[in-house]
């Protein structure tokens, strides 16, 4: 359960997300009683709290009730001109726009005026406005009926029922009356409090407290306005600690505080506090991913690489009973209709191909393997002598190691209005770890839009300023720059700490100032696009370069960039790497830092691809439009931008709709843009200049035209721009329904189509390198070698060849074969959907911990309900794994009742031991040992082999806390 309206049922367990709660809620029930309620986590399923009670409300306003079905059937011979519709009313399809009708299928609907108390009194804010909005729906309903009748051969006035009200008559609805209050009421009754703003006291807890005493003093009833539960709870804690008590804090709404003196009231917003005007975030409990879990998922038909077999087809999880043990198996095809049968606690060593065209199969048993393996391994190694050129020149050139944070740091970080997510803080602490130490960093922190990124920019670069240093953050646009520049400007306000921006929205004068402040070190952040590259721009002491989305910038910029970089640290921050810096996070040459954790509020957006219509566009603005919200209209052609404008505003007369584009002179671009975000106009026909930059809560629904043109990185930062504060959000990427597209286009536009959930910005990468092919990206030398073995086994050569070049012996992966007859499988009835239960397979091939086994249960527990004994057997197996991978084993093979273990090397005083726990255990040649279980399995209560065995390794190399996992030694 992901979005509001989904429900799922698993056994006794019951996931909702009601359509008006924050959180969904999982229901645990006990027969036909509720045993637990509590509301969970939508980005790792875990209960996060309790909860008392729950309310669900229906997601529609009409309902395929038995009832609303009888009178569907009914109509279909009644009403034959709504056929279609009608019949699927009657087999209760629930479909977009089946609430239009209503009137044919309910009686006595009720007006919302009819469902409020007698005496309730109504407020009709801006009553004109309210006319004339409902005229234009009443308008508009008469038009598609009309429409509709046309078509279907009928009367709008005989055969359809209106849906709507004239405004008039809705008010007549209401007992008490109605009062009206004008937008801006004016007038000789009109009362007047005068009041003048809260003065802003960011980051200054002492100044806050004396302020609100002095208030207190005065008379003043003061009341401070959180924007979350957790913010109030926060700020209680921070006052009580100053000793100020006598202040109401509320969870509300408010944009600035402000002081009214005759009615003696002090409201004081968050904001004038924190310095930020944004809804508090709630951390989630998810931590950061594996780097390589992005692309790991996989789908029936899908290549794959097993490291040992080569590149097959994956068929699917598939059930298989063997020698009376049943167990799930991944089916692999290979060349010449071979099938291969993976155990799941093998998962890890199958992956995902990426490498372009459909690969040839493998075939299974033969030479070709090994041998492409093999000249793959050759080639690689002059990558990995260029790879480690660079690596030894970045270690062998003196950086300046920045020192430990400064009271100033702590404090700056402990005004950070949001919690920092797990994954977010750990990229922080890497980089600020990295800045100290004496070699130049050079990081990459790869996060989705809006996950958290710039932050860490902000810290680092006020790290760099503390110590006297010069900081140069680099951003592909103008608008980037200039919303960068309000950040930064917003976190350092109380410090003596200078930033400007550099870009073309200057004169020519102001440029040359900021220009010549960089030079004299009298800027210490300097904000810009590709102007920070020319070569008027001199630092006067540079620590620090921040590069946002490295890709948008051309070959000469990446020369110029190089030049800047050679001794100072260096911070690249992206939503979607392009695979050569892929390539070296994951071969080890860059450092990664990943930030995966969405807000919690996000929801996934909506995304539609198909052809372009003019109604579906029009309905889709209008849309937007009743919600009080705006769009954006993407149109990527700056000559004929004008035209595609008025055909919108054609469409839809009553949006504002405004024009932006790169070519626009520079006082009227930032003009435009400032309007559209102080909501001045409703519509943005815009290019791809938006694409970075823009962070308006405001605008939820973005349409693309021609966004068959587009690359995928770009489509997805485009959409990356909505549905930024938790409402809902809509992406249409429309391409000319006359043309056809091309197979690069039609992927591209499939891909972004499928990758709607949050944090996808690695799979887009890595399908980018599918459907562009490794040669376009990485070089076609390279891409011959990538296309033979996959993007991912590709990278962990290199990574061994710089492994062996630089005399770092990497840890060889652990492999741990267990043959042990024990129904040991997660039944379909448990955990229902493959994609959930290949993660969880996954994630118990790789876990090396018994805690981490303990916290998977607790999970499943949480999310399914107690394990069947078929997961429980599971879970044994895995803490055998486990413990097979801290003493060193290979391989535990049971069969009749005698255990075969292999690669435990035991010294006499071990085989000793042994031999007193199993007096018939043999200890053989080669690391091999025999133990008999059937008198071992007694002596430990009739155990599971899995646990029986577990007993026997922990007896006989007893548990060491502080040894790394796999250097027990026997």
């Amino acid at each position: 359960v992901e979005a509001r309206g989904e429900v799922a049922v698993r056994g006794s367990i019951v996931d909702v997300y009601p359509s008006t709660a924050d959180h969904p809620v999982r229901i645990d029930l006990w027969g036909d009683e509720v045993d637990r309620l509590s509301g969970f986590s939508v980005a790792d399923q875990r209960s996060t709290h309790e909860l008392e009670e729950t309310r669900i409300f229906p997601t529609r306003e009409l309902l395929p009730s038995d009832d609303v079905r009888a009178r569907a059937e009914r109509l279909v011979a009644a009403e034959p001109w709504g056929r279609d519709q009608w019949e699927r009313l009657a087999v209760g399809e629930v479909f977009d726009g089946m609430e239009s009708w209503l009137p044919w299928l309910c009686e006595g609907e009720h007006l919302l005026p009819d469902l409020l108390p007698a005496e309730a009194l109504v407020l009709l804010v801006e009553p004109k406005r309210m006319r004339d909005r409902a005229q234009e729906l009443l308008d508009e309903e008469a038009a598609l009926a009309g429409t509709l009748a046309t078509t279907w051969g009928t009367s709008a006035d005989r055969d359809f029922p209106r849906l709507s009200l004239p405004f008039d008559r809705l008010l007549a609805h209401t007992t008490a009356g109605a009062v009206a209050v004008p937008a801006a009421p004016e007038g000789p009754d009109t009362p007047r409090l005068a009041g003048t703003g809260f003065d802003p006291v960011v980051g200054d807890t002492e100044g806050l407290a004396n302020r609100l005493r002095a208030l207190g003093r005065d008379g003043f009833r003061v009341v401070l306005a959180a924007e979350g539960a957790g913010s109030a709870q926060r700020l209680r804690d921070v006052l009580a600690g100053e000793g100020v008590v006598d202040v109401e804090i509320v969870v509300a709404p408010l944009e600035r505080g402000v002081v009214m003196p005759q009615a003696k009231l002090a409201l004081v917003a968050e904001a004038d506090l924190t310095g930020r005007r944004r809804v508090h975030r709630a951390p989630s409990r998810r931590g950061a991913q594996r780097t390589t879990d992005f692309y790991d998922a996989l789908e029936p038909g899908d290549f794959v690489v097993h490291h040992q077999h080569g590149v097959g087809r994956y068929a699917g999880m598939v059930n298989r009973a063997i020698a009376g043990v049943e167990r799930d198996y991944l089916l692999l095809e290979y060349r010449g209709g071979d099938k291969l049968y993976i155990p799941t606690d093998q998962v890890g060593t199958v992956r995902r191909y990426t490498g372009g065209d459909s690969p040839a199969l493998s075939r299974l048993g033969g030479a070709d393997w090994e041998k492409t393996r093999a000249r793959v391994r050759r080639a690689v190694q002059e990558i990995a002598q260029e790879l480690v050129v660079l690596y030894r020149r970045r270690l062998a050139t003196p950086g300046h190691a920045f020192p430990a944070d400064t009271p100033w740091q702590r404090e700056i970080e402990e005004a950070f209005p949001f919690e920092e997510t797990p994954d977010q803080a750990r990229a922080i602490e890497e980089v600020k770890g990295d800045m100290e130490r004496p070699v130049p960093m050079d990081r990459l922190v790869c996060g989705d839009v809006g996950y958290g990124k710039t932050e860490v920019a902000v810290r680092a670069a006020f790290k760099a300023v503390q110590d006297g240093k010069q900081t140069a953050v680099l951003v592909p646009t103008t608008l980037l720059a200039n919303q960068h520049g309000q950040t930064f400007r917003e976190r350092f306000a109380n410090y003596p700490v200078r930033v400007e921006v550099l870009s073309r929205f200057l004169t020519s004068r102001d440029q040359a100032a900021v220009v010549a402040g960089v030079g004299d070190g009298t800027v210490d952040v300097v904000i810009g696009t590709h102007r920070l590259l020319s070569d008027d721009v001199r630092f006067r002491d540079l620590g620090l370069l921040v590069i946002d989305e490295e890709q948008r910038f051309g070959v000469q910029h990446k020369e110029r960039i190089k030049s800047l970089r050679t001794d100072v640290d260096v911070l690249t921050l992206t939503a979607t790497p392009i695979p050569r810096t892929l390539e070296m996070s994951l071969t080890g040459i860059r450092d990664l830092s990943l930030v995966n954790t969405p807000p919690e509020d996000r929801q996934p957006i909506l995304t539609y691809v198909g052809e372009y219509e003019d109604r579906a566009v029009a309905e889709a603005i209008r849309r937007e439009l009743l919600r009080e919200g705006q769009a954006f209209f993407v149109h990527n052609r700056v000559q004929d931008i004008d035209f595609v404008a008025e055909r919108v505003r054609e469409l839809v007369p009553e949006a504002r709709v405004a024009v932006a584009h790169g070519q626009m002179d520079e006082g009227r671009l930032e003009r435009v843009v400032l309007d559209f975000w102080e909501r001045e106009s409703d519509v943005l026909v815009c290019t791809t200049i938006v694409e970075s930059g823009l962070d308006i809560p405001t605008v939820n629904t973005l349409v693309v035209d021609r966004s068959d043109l587009l690359g995928l990185a770009q489509l997805y930062q485009l959409r990356g721009r909505i549905g930024r504060r938790g409402q809902r959000a809509y992406a249409y990427l429309l391409h000319p329904a006359d043309r056809a597209l091309t197979e690069e286009a039609y992927e591209r536009l499939k891909t972004i189509g499928e990758f709607t959930e949050l944090g996808s910005g690695f799979k887009i990468a890595m399908r980018d390198l599918e459907i562009r092919g490794a040669g376009n990206l990485l070089g076609g030398e390279q891409s011959g070698h990538i296309a033979a073995v996959g993007f991912d086994l590709y990278c962990q050569m290199v990574t061994e060849a710089v492994g062996e070049l630089t005399g770092e012996t990497l840890p060889a992966p652990v492999e741990v074969t267990i043959d042990v007859p024990v129904d040991a499988h997660l039944p379909r009835d448990y955990v229902t959907r493959d994609d959930v239960r290949m993660e969880a397979y996954r994630r118990l091939a790789a876990v090396t911990s018994p805690a981490d086994i303990e916290d998977i249960r607790a999970e499943w527990v949480d999310r399914y309900g107690p394990p069947p004994p078929p997961a429980e057997a599971l879970l044994e197996v895995a803490r055998l794994r486990a413990e097979c991978v801290r003493v060193g084993v290979r391989s535990v093979s049971v069969q009749r009742g005698t255990a075969r273990i292999v690669g435990l090397a035991l010294p006499e005083s071990k085989k000793l031991r042994l031999r007193r726990l199993v007096p018939k255990a043999v200890a053989k040649a080669g690391e091999e040992v025999v133990v008999p279980l059937t008198g071992h399995l007694a002596n430990h209560g009739g155990a599971s082999v899995p646990a029986a065995l577990v007993d026997l390794f922990r007896e006989l190399i007893p548990v060491d806390e502080n040894a790394p996992v796999g250097s027990a030694a026997p």
